[in-house]
């Protein structure tokens, strides 16, 4: 059995590891808030200008762009993945990873061939291509919950578009953290390039059966000028507000865990110290024993 000192030892090792949980849960929330704050004023601008985009792509048809054709073989595949820097924030970058790897499974179970390479927004997304000895054309640490702007997605969109005219990519994909709340946050597989078709929403309604009324937008000059420049500022509009759901996602996800971790920490200091009152209790009864039965041998 151990020993009070012993007890009581781990007991304040807990307490310590508690006032770090709970300051860096503290942390991870106001940090959530400002990137909450951002994200969410993005969101609409991206639903929008991705709205306007598919209308404009819908009357200039694929010939519009080289960025609209898919091509008829794909042997060279690129993933964006966008995992965090730090650790501790649960299972948020086992879940991307997961995520990716279902997806390369999936690919290279329906053709043989495929040449897949990364570029990572994080060091864990990084540190599993490097294990697993994937290629890296572009790394970018400090991003993912740290303080960016939309430069940073201009910089790496234009280099994948660029690779993808030039032919180095047949197609380019994303993964990455989508917010939905502070408590679930889901990994996400998107498209990048070739552009997929926007897809509308259709929705009948019960009782007529009628379809919603779709905007068309009337453009100068045409749409297919528009697209040339709307386009490329379409992934980088992607990529940006991908890296802002990942960055939000990361602090929800690391506040959550932080809370669990005090919670533990909590339930580990109960029962520590009600192993030290039972230890202590033992130590007390023995002394009494002790002094029983002196006092019984010197009556005899």
């Amino acid at each position: 059995m151990a020993t009070l000192k012993d007890v009581q030892l781990k007991i304040a090792a807990v307490k310590k590891t508690k006032q770090i949980t709970k300051a860096m849960n503290m942390v991870a929330a106001s940090k959530l808030r400002g990137a909450q704050t951002k994200m969410e004023k993005f969101r609409p601008y991206a639903a929008k200008f991705s709205e306007v985009l598919g209308s404009l792509a819908e009357n200039a048809g694929e010939e519009a762009s080289p960025l609209l054709v898919p091509r008829e073989e794909v042997k060279k595949v690129h993933i964006v993945i966008c995992t965090s820097d730090k650790g501790l924030c649960g299972g948020f970058n086992m879940n991307l990873i997961t995520k990716a790897n279902s997806f390369l499974k999936q690919k290279k179970e329906g053709a043989d061939g495929i040449d897949v390479s990364f570029t990572n927004f994080g060091k864990k997304g990084r540190d599993w291509a490097r294990k697993n000895k994937y290629e890296i054309t572009d790394t970018y640490l400090g991003v993912v919950g740290g303080r960016f702007d939309f430069s940073v997605a201009v910089k790496s969109g234009r280099t994948l578009v660029n690779a993808f005219l030039d032919g180095v990519y047949d197609e380019v994909y994303i993964i990455y953290a989508e917010f939905l709340s502070a408590a679930r946050q889901v990994p996400v597989l998107k498209q990048l390039l070739p552009i997929p078709p926007i897809e509308k929403e259709e929705v009948a309604e019960a009782e007529q059966g009628e379809k919603p009324y779709l905007a068309e937008h009337i453009c100068e000059p045409s749409a297919a000028e528009l697209l040339g420049d709307l386009l490329p500022r379409n992934i980088y509009v992607q990529l940006y507000k991908a890296l802002l759901e990942t960055s939000t996602s990361e602090h929800a996800a690391r506040m959550a865990a932080m809370d669990n971790a005090t919670k533990a920490c909590n339930d580990m200091i109960e029962n520590l110290t009600l192993a030290y009152n039972k230890a202590r209790q033992a130590a007390i009864t023995g002394e009494l024993m002790d002094i029983v039965g002196g006092a019984e041998a010197l009556k005899g």
